[in-house]
């Protein structure tokens, strides 16, 4: 039997790397993609998945993986993880160049790998049955917060990329799925988007009782993809039990009211 092959982006850290090595464990031929190759190298130790260093910002380095990919055999899911958040400034405080790097990752990424793959993915669904496109946005995609105007516009764009996709391959046998995390706690993203700032980033998650896991979420896009081909998942939000909205999050332990004591 053939093993069904899924480029996940985003693959060195994080989401995208607990996503990968949930693939490989459910059977899946993995090509995980990202920028650092050192990162990438330890991927493939340990879980087994092939590689391919690129920076999905840059056209040149697209093509190439595209390229790659074509050559090494057929490809029946892109599993988009790639992005991420720069700053948290206000608006009237905030630096383009952040704001411009930020729609690069979330929505010029997406679009160029789509673009990129979109003829593999057919290739394969048109010989297997059908192929997959998961893309993970965010609920920042949903509701604007105080900080968050560049990273709200950057995810709301690439939701509206995945909404549109969806419609445009209408009557093909691609699903789209999309999965929107709410707090996440990794290694990277608050760190990168605080700019290396430690103790704010700690902060953030201060008293938070158990804010999701890369796993959680790896354990969802897994379990959107192994379900029978005819059901697509369209948008699946999930945030922490003490997240109860973008901005209502309980800070302590969970208790049920009445039995606080």
């Amino acid at each position: 039997m053939t093993l069904r092959t899924a480029v996940v982006t985003g693959a060195s850290s994080g989401i995208g790397r607990a996503t990968a090595v949930a693939l490989r464990a459910a059977g899946w031929d993995v090509v995980g993609v990202a920028r650092r190759a050192d990162r990438l190298a330890d991927l493939a130790e340990q879980s087994g998945a092939a590689v391919f260093a690129a920076d999905l910002t840059d056209p040149a380095d697209v093509a190439a993986l595209a390229s790659w990919l074509d050559e090494r055999g057929p490809v029946h899911a892109l599993v988009h993880i790639a992005g991420g958040a720069a700053g948290t400034e206000r608006i009237e405080d905030g630096r383009a160049q952040d704001w411009e790097w930020m729609f690069q990752a979330n929505v010029l990424s997406a679009q160029r790998v789509v673009q990129a793959l979109l003829p593999q993915l057919r290739a394969a669904a048109a010989e297997s049955g059908h192929a997959d496109t998961v893309f993970l946005t965010s609920t920042a995609a949903m509701t604007a917060y105080p900080g968050g105007a560049g990273y709200n516009a950057a995810k709301a764009g690439e939701s509206m990329l995945v909404q549109a996709l969806r419609l445009e391959l209408n009557g093909e046998p691609i699903r789209v799925i999309e999965v929107a995390p709410g707090m996440v706690h990794t290694e990277e993203f608050t760190l990168n988007r605080l700019r290396g700032d430690a103790d704010a980033a700690d902060r953030v998650y201060d008293g938070v009782a158990e804010p999701l896991l890369a796993e959680d979420v790896a354990d969802v896009i897994a379990y959107a993809m192994n379900t029978p081909r005819h059901v697509n998942l369209d948008t699946i939000v999930m945030r922490p039990v003490a997240q109860s909205a973008q901005h209502l999050l309980a800070r302590g332990p969970l208790r049920p009211r009445g039995f606080e004591g």
